[in-house]
């Protein structure tokens, strides 16, 4: 038999209100239509032969409900943005807070500065949102609300949820996030409080699971591209020249595979999945060296989290509960010297950290239309009193997902996956360093 999956939504308590939206329930009549809360989707979607079948297991299904637990007119929300930039991140704000404004009525929307910290007495005055203030935020990247790293004390949360009258909080975020949102959700649990606990999904290395797309990869992948670009001109105009760029990836590879088979330039991608081996006829630096002899230019791309068993790793966590990586970057730019040197072959090696620059720019168009959705479902989630959740994309439908599932684990490339597959033909490295 399958795992268990449980998927189940905890509720705040009966929804009592009428919606505001203008949307009814009947098919074929050109109206938008609520979404029942009975509505499901299949958890298994593709049986191999052989495979177990998962009969019993769907995700309950997004979008905005016809009846919804809080009163908009006596509903006071909040958005807090937390961990690394991402490109989006305004997009969402802007998003949510006209959904929350416009088409449900709420009077207030404050925006928490500096992430989690400012939801303490040391954090600054939360900003209240006006159609203003967001008017034009979504072309920009970061976020007006600043975001930070980093835990604080889930009970001070929870106090300064009640002492501002704060009924809904969107917590935009990663991992560490989320797992910071469920604690916030246990706590308020704990304590009887009507107040909604709901997650965007907020990660650039596009991880999180039962999340198809989180929002940023896209724009993250198209900026990684021109760069991957300039490595491969600067590799070509000059003598056997080597163009390194280290990309974000800590525990998966999405952005290395992804950016490496947008650009069709790279010859070299080492993520995290796939265990690296430097030495031997068959490792990496051979293999660098057999194309150096053979083309004169290479473009390798390495994930931040590849090759971590061959470095000393650096102790402890970050302020996000993150194990801390070694630098992987550095460490390959001076092997690959090294080696060559060794070998008596001058190679001009062009190392690039392009990392933060990624994290800044602004939302495409596919991001952009990916964090409204994901923001304005999370709104429909808010005000229909379901707490503890994120709002997932499971194969192609919009699903609220349980934050404990989400975060048990961390999505990974599938190494036997139509995109590993991919990145193996646009490059013809080996499939293995063994």
């Amino acid at each position: 038999m399958p795992p268990v999956v449980d998927t189940a939504i905890r509720n705040l308590g009966p929804c009592l209100h009428d919606s505001p939206l203008a949307l009814n329930v009947q098919r074929g009549d050109r109206i938008g239509n609520f979404v029942s809360d009975k509505t499901r989707v299949r958890h298994q979607v593709e049986i191999a032969p052989g495979e177990p079948v998962d009969a019993d297991t769907y995700f309950e299904k997004a979008g905005p409900r016809q009846k919804i637990f809080f009163d908009p007119r006596k509903t006071r929300a909040a958005i807090v943005t937390c961990g690394g930039l991402c490109p989006g991140l305004n997009n969402v704000i802007r998003s949510a807070f006209l959904e929350l404004h416009h088409n449900y009525g709420v009077r207030e929307v404050l925006g928490i500065r500096h992430g989690f910290l400012g939801l303490t007495a040391n954090g600054e005055t939360p900003l209240e949102l006006a159609p203003e203030l967001v008017d034009h935020i979504h072309r920009n990247g970061g976020t007006i609300l600043s975001s930070s790293r980093g835990q604080q004390e889930t009970g001070d949360m929870v106090d300064f949820l009640v002492q501002r009258g704060i009924s809904i909080l969107l917590c935009v975020g990663g991992d560490g996030t989320q797992k910071g949102a469920h604690a916030l959700a246990e706590e308020i649990a704990r304590r009887q409080l009507p107040i909604s606990v709901v997650g965007v999904p907020k990660t650039i290395d596009n991880d999180v699971q039962y999340v198809r797309q989180t929002f940023g990869y896209f724009s993250a992948i198209e900026s990684a591209r021109a760069i991957l670009d300039g490595a491969h001109c600067e590799s070509k105009g000059a003598p056997n020249g080597i163009g390194l760029v280290k990309l974000m990836g800590r525990d998966s590879g999405f952005i290395a595979a992804g950016a490496a088979v947008a650009s069709q330039e790279v010859n070299f991608v080492l993520v995290p999945e796939v265990p690296l081996r430097l030495d031997g006829p068959k490792g990496f630096l051979a293999a660098l060296h057999r194309r150096m002899v053979e083309r004169h230019h290479a473009v390798v791309v390495v994930a931040e989290g590849a090759g971590q068993d061959l470095l000393a790793a650096e102790n402890g966590a970050d302020k996000s509960d993150n194990r801390k990586k070694a630098d992987v970057g550095i460490f390959l730019r001076d092997r690959i010297a090294a080696y060559f040197k060794e070998k008596g072959t001058e190679v001009n090696l062009k190392y690039i950290d392009p990392s933060y620059v990624i994290r800044s720019v602004s939302a495409n168009s596919q991001d952009a239309r990916l964090c409204d959705a994901y923001a304005r479902h999370a709104v429909h989630a808010a005000m229909a009193g379901k707490t503890d959740l994120i709002v997932g994309d499971w194969n192609g439908v919009y699903v609220h997902v349980p934050i404990p599932l989400a975060v048990a684990s961390r999505k990974k490339i599938d190494v036997e996956s139509d995109l590993w597959h991919a990145v193996i033909s646009a490059t013809g490295q080996p499939q293995t360093w063994d």
